[in-house]
């Protein structure tokens, strides 16, 4: 993959993120703020304060998550990004990041 096509990506996927966590919110299934700045994506869960932040790393062509559970790299695998370590898929880790942390059954899509 080219560098522009990573970035074309790597922004669709943010903004798909940011999109789910809006709707979520909006839903009040959790309450969470979304902040965008470039290529970084933090996400605020209002009740305690904590973040999840999601960004991407042009270099290595990776989309990197920190929480409160740890941090982790995802590649491009075929149409997933999936995490270096382990291979699980980022909405579904995210999902399960942010049940945790927001303390309310998160499913993003």
């Amino acid at each position: 993959m080219t560098e522009t096509e990573f970035l074309d990506l790597a922004e669709s996927t943010l903004d798909r993120i940011e999109s789910c966590f809006d709707n979520l919110n909006d839903q009040d299934v959790i309450d969470v703020e979304c902040k965008r700045s470039g290529n970084v994506l933090e996400i605020e869960f209002i009740d305690n304060g904590s973040k999840i932040i999601v960004n991407s790393q042009a270099p290595l062509q990776e989309m990197w998550v920190a929480a409160r559970a740890g941090g982790y790299h995802y590649k491009r695998v075929g149409d997933e990004w999936r995490n270096t370590r382990d291979d699980t898929e980022l909405y579904t880790a995210l999902s399960d990041l942010a049940t945790q942390q927001g303390g309310a059954p998160v499913k993003l899509g």
